[in-house]
């Protein structure tokens, strides 16, 4: 019988740590308070925001915008190249940056991408002339509300205005007179159409994020 009892007594002890199951759920319990938790963080609306806060957070975007800009121009990328040619990606940014704004605003913003493309390329002759002569039409365009801000305006005006700053840098070479402007012009046909072609497909890659962030911004500057 003492056998017995203390046999029943061992099982009880090891059928413990089977009931303690509702205590492993309790230590469980505040891991998924912490999981939750996570989800829980939201950011503020812009116009929550510090006005200096938005300032910053605009110029740092413009900067970063135009350094990847400065990037990807010289590089070829599968499926950004026809016939050697890639696409412009500061006359893309001027164009984004123009339609938004004035003339003038355009046509400061293109020389100096102009310049700082000039920066990485040959400067003679100089692309700030075309860029700068590209962000002041398109911020005229703008500005006599020509054109409705969609997807398809936008490469339009981008596959127009590459055309137009190929030419006005062919003229440029044409008018210092060290090389047959037939082989010029024969040359930056394709040139033109090449990079017309590519800009304006790869146009709203760059034109939806800055779009869409300078809207919230102005909302929020209006509120």
């Amino acid at each position: 019988m003492k056998t017995l009892a203390f046999l029943g007594k061992r099982r009880s002890k090891t059928s413990k740590p089977y009931s303690s199951s509702p205590q492993r759920k309790s230590k469980q319990q505040p891991r998924k308070s912490r999981t939750t938790g996570l989800f829980k963080i939201k950011i503020k609306p812009i116009a929550r925001w510090n006005p200096r806060t938005r300032q910053i957070v605009d110029y740092s975007l413009i900067f970063f915008t135009v350094l990847l800009c400065l990037i990807l121009l010289p590089n070829r990328l599968p499926g950004m190249e026809l016939l050697g040619i890639g696409p412009n990606w500061l006359l893309i940014w001027v164009v984004v940056w123009s339609v938004k704004r004035n003339a003038w605003q355009g046509a400061v913003a293109g020389i100096i991408l102009g310049f700082l493309q000039d920066a990485m390329t040959y400067s003679d002759p100089t692309h700030a002339l075309s860029l700068g002569l590209v962000g002041f039409l398109t911020g005229l365009m703008q500005k006599q509300r020509f054109i409705q801000e969609d997807f398809i305006s936008i490469a339009l005006i981008v596959f127009v205005m590459s055309a137009f700053g190929e030419a006005i840098f062919a003229s440029q070479l044409v008018m210092a007179g060290d090389r047959n402007p037939t082989d010029i012009w024969a040359y930056y046909q394709r040139v033109a159409l090449a990079s017309a072609i590519l800009s304006s497909l790869w146009a709203p890659v760059v034109y939806y994020p800055l779009n869409r962030w300078w809207q919230k911004l102005k909302l929020a500057e209006q509120n």
